[in-house]
């Protein structure tokens, strides 16, 4: 202003000097202030510091996520899908990245003397509304990342949850959607399986009972059983061993029931139920069959002796 004041005739040559001269001085004082040019380049290097040791966290957290889901892929079932591990581990690295890059830049803020109370406060209040708005979305993405990481099911188990049951469709961060076996497709949020009953993870029992008439023994009975479901562990795959024809579950005045049990593939002891009634009732048809054919087989010949004996006494 000096300068221009001069132009216009306001300011005599000797205060304009006077200004560029204090103006030189301000300057230099600036240039050569060394307190304040050691105070700045400590804020760099500390600045500096915490991004070298930003990364390093990054860079470590992210190699455990990596070998976290290979182990999870290597370890676990065979119905887990690969390609959705990899996503969740992608995600989780966007997550590390972002949470640890925010931090960063609070730090460097705090370092330049920028007061963060106010900000820290407004995005406070933003997360909290956020978190209001959509307390269920993040229930359902948190309930699937644990689902997929404990490994609770996988595609192609079949599971139950509260009055729900089907084989899994697909498992996603949100939802997850089950098949029935009328074919009916459920779509739960995964915030609402709060308890599951997993079909296939391990061995299924199938229990058979068998009722028998209280007139057949319970030795005939036993052995018509075990001789009917005799090598059904080598026809059926689906069985692991040999059937265990327990005994007498329960009885009344006029039948007994006996119970056999069979271990089985996972998921299977409805299948594996079935064969052993088809052998059972097969081998009790025939059992009858046979006494029918001796008891028809017994009055004929009754019949014929009887003939024969009055064809004697008409002759004598």
């Amino acid at each position: 202003m000096t300068f221009m004041h001069w132009l216009e005739g306001d300011t005599s040559t000797e205060e304009v000097v006077n200004g560029a001269i204090h103006l030189k001085d301000v300057v230099w004082k600036f240039i050569t202030d060394g307190e304040m040019w050691s105070a700045f380049l400590f804020v760099i290097l500390k600045i500096a510091i915490i991004f070298i040791i930003t990364r390093i966290f990054i860079r470590v957290i992210n190699k455990i996520i990596d070998k976290s889901m290979q182990q999870k892929g290597d370890n676990g079932r065979f119905r887990l899908n690969t390609r959705r591990l990899t996503t969740v581990g992608e995600l989780l690295k966007n997550v590390t990245n972002i949470v640890f890059n925010f931090i960063l830049i609070m730090l460097v803020l705090s370092q330049m003397g920028i007061n963060l109370g106010p900000l820290i406060a407004g995005a406070g209040m933003l997360g909290l509304a956020v978190g209001f708005g959509a307390q269920s979305l993040v229930k359902d993405v948190i309930t699937g990342f644990f689902i997929i990481f404990e490994d609770q099911f996988a595609v192609g188990d079949v599971i139950q949850t509260g009055i729900f049951k089907g084989t899994v469709e697909m498992i996603g961060l949100r939802t997850t959607r089950l098949v029935s076996w009328k074919g009916e497709v459920y779509i739960l949020p995964n915030g609402s399986i709060t308890t599951v009953t997993n079909f296939s993870m391990s061995n299924a029992l199938a229990v058979v009972d068998v009722p028998m008439k209280a007139e057949r023994s319970l030795e005939e009975a036993v052995g018509l059983v075990k001789q009917a479901i005799r090598g059904i562990e080598e026809s059926n795959a689906q069985v692991l061993n040999i059937p265990d024809v327990l005994g007498v579950q329960s009885m009344t005045t006029s039948e007994y029931i006996v119970r056999v049990v069979a271990e089985c593939m996972p998921n299977t002891a409805a299948v594996v139920e079935r064969d052993i009634h088809n052998n059972i009732k097969k081998a009790l048809e025939d059992v009858e069959y046979r006494q029918a054919v001796l008891e028809t087989s017994v009055t004929l010949e009754k019949e014929d002796y009887e003939e024969g004996k009055g064809g004697e006494k008409d002759g004598a």
